[in-house]
């Protein structure tokens, strides 16, 4: 146990914001269970589209986590925006004081600011990764200047964090070198907790950002077309931003009187849904590694998912099923014949994610790669 308390600015490219409230929430619950054991300054830069002033700096404090968001006045010169957001930086720098370490989250671009950080202050940096970009065929978007300059962020960070070891192998594919130890997402295992429910019908749940070509909805809904052919005890709750969407698709599938549609809800309420629901679905075309997936395990609530990025790194066998990418038959399969889980088996998936995922889990897993990574850095310095 390391006794020093540290300052940790964390450097974000995503994070919550009144632009975009819930970009990088998953982020946020990082900084929240690092907070348990150090003191966390988060550093986000945004352009702000209703912005008067070249840059607005707010200071806010949530859950021990200071939280330096810039909101930068929106320009169509690229040159313009550059020169704003450095000056931001700067600014953001000069407020927030002194610090131990840098956690970056994601490599890019914001690792530049890490690199810049470390030549000219000697402070050390890490890396937590989540996004699905570095995964075929998704990365061969990536630009050749924006991949060099990844290489060089990569060789330079202490520790490269990644949410899955699946990830991991996607970013060694890509050239993308240094020492890797995957820390995966984090859960409030205090809030997501078992929950006996007594329906009366088969409950199913799928939470996400309903994008079709990404999550696959349109999958499920002709999954559970086929299954209201065995049975029709069930029904979805459709969960995410935009849900309706789908309305259209299941009235023409007959399927309206077996799904809830729900807006993007409070973390909170996704813990209601979870609670209530008998299996969470998920049914995507490609992932790292889902907060919900880890939250629905803390809740005691199984889960059918197709086996795509990180998720079966951290999916016990009889927590539900894994099934190929886009196998309506399986889903139809399992869903015919699934039967709610015992209150033993609850228990048993809530233990299990705070084992893996809890805050302090998460706490302690970063702490000793920080103690290290400056340990490492004072070595170099001698």
């Amino acid at each position: 146990m390391h006794p020093e308390r540290l300052h940790i600015l964390f450097l974000c490219g995503w994070y919550p914001s009144k632009v975009l409230p819930n970009n990088g929430d998953f982020i946020e619950r990082h900084a929240q269970a690092v907070s348990l054991r150090h003191r966390v300054s988060v550093l986000h830069i945004i352009t702000d589209p209703d912005a008067k002033k070249d840059i607005s700096i707010e200071r806010n404090v949530s859950n021990n986590v200071t939280s330096y968001i810039a909101y930068l006045k929106k320009t169509p010169s690229r040159i313009q925006k550059g020169r704003l957001f450095f000056k931001a930086f700067k600014q953001l720098l000069t407020t927030i004081g002194s610090f131990d370490l840098v956690h970056v989250n994601k490599l890019y671009p914001f690792g530049l600011l890490a690199l810049y950080l470390k030549f000219k202050y000697k402070i050390p940096f890490i890396i937590s990764e989540h996004w699905t970009g570095y995964h075929a065929p998704l990365s061969k978007a990536l630009k050749l200047p924006e991949l060099l300059l990844s290489k060089h962020i990569a060789k330079k960070a202490s520790y490269l964090c990644p949410v899955s070891k699946d990830l991991e192998n996607s970013m060694r594919a890509l050239g993308l070198q240094g020492r890797y130890c995957p820390v995966p997402n984090v859960v409030d295992t205090d809030r997501f907790i078992p929950k006996q429910s007594e329906n009366s019908k088969l409950t199913l749940v799928h939470i996400s950002s309903m994008l079709d070509a990404h999550k696959n909805v349109s999958g499920i809904l002709r999954t559970l077309d086929k299954l209201s052919s065995y049975r029709t005890d069930f029904k979805l709750l459709l969960v995410g931003e935009n849900s309706t969407r789908y309305q259209s698709l299941a009235a023409s599938l007959q399927l309206t009187p077996y799904i809830e549609f729900h807006d993007h809800v409070t973390h909170e309420r996704v813990i209601e849904f979870l609670q209530s629901s008998d299996v969470f679905v998920l049914f995507s075309n490609y992932e790292n590694l889902p907060c919900v997936i880890l939250e629905s395990f803390s809740c005691g609530t199984p889960v059918i998912s197709t086996d795509v990025g990180g998720i079966s790194e951290f999916f016990p066998e009889n927590f539900g099923q894994l099934i190929p990418v886009n196998d309506e038959t399986a889903l139809l399969d399992f869903l015919r014949h699934f039967k709610p889980v015992s209150s033993q088996q609850q228990r048993a998936m809530h233990a299990y994610a705070q084992r893996l995922f809890s805050y302090q889990s998460i706490a302690n897993q970063f702490t000793e790669l920080y103690y290290s990574s400056l340990s490492h850095a004072a070595n170099l310095s001698d």
